[in-house]
């Protein structure tokens, strides 16, 4: 567990760092009159990522947190089911995009999440699953505008009609 900690936040830094540098190919500061440019997310929110990775390693160091302290092994039989069960839903969430776009992908997604694997109630299930794909798409495409996936032809009427709602 103490060598995976440390592992992965290595990685995640090294991906981090590789972002950032990637992310400067576009604007990474504020554009008058138009808003934040191109690589501005992505370059704070890998500086972000990156500053929380050397948190990581620090507390590793220090051996503070509970996994820099355990000799247990990193993946046990319930964490393996676990990974399996997420890593599935999280592919069949990427396969469904193109399909059913990317708000009906997350709809899926969360049902199965929160229902089947999490054991929530329907009343939750529901509510959390029509209410965080409605947020999201306002976000990106009401305040952001940026258009995410629509999937098939089939879900094209539905988003045409939000998008009289927002323009």
């Amino acid at each position: 567990m103490r060598l995976a900690e440390i592992v992965t936040a290595g990685v995640l830094a090294l991906l981090s760092i590789y972002l950032m540098w990637k992310s400067t190919e576009l604007n990474v500061g504020y554009i008058p009159d138009e808003g934040p440019g191109g690589g501005f997310w992505p370059f704070w929110l890998s500086g972000i990522m990156l500053i929380c990775t050397g948190l990581i390693a620090f507390n590793w160091f220090r051996r503070t947190s509970p996994p820099s302290q355990s000799t247990d092994v990193l993946l046990d039989g319930y964490g393996k089911r676990t990974l399996v069960l997420v890593g599935g839903g999280l592919l069949g969430f990427i396969a469904l995009i193109n399909i059913i776009s990317m708000y009906g992908a997350m709809v899926v997604f969360l049902i199965y999440y929160l229902r089947f694997l999490g054991r929530h109630s329907w009343t939750l299930t529901a509510i959390l699953s029509i209410s965080i794909p409605v947020v999201f798409f306002i976000f990106f495409e009401a305040l952001m505008r940026i258009t995410l996936p629509k999937g098939m032809k089939f879900t094209e009427p539905f988003y045409n009609f939000l998008n009289t709602i927002i323009y």
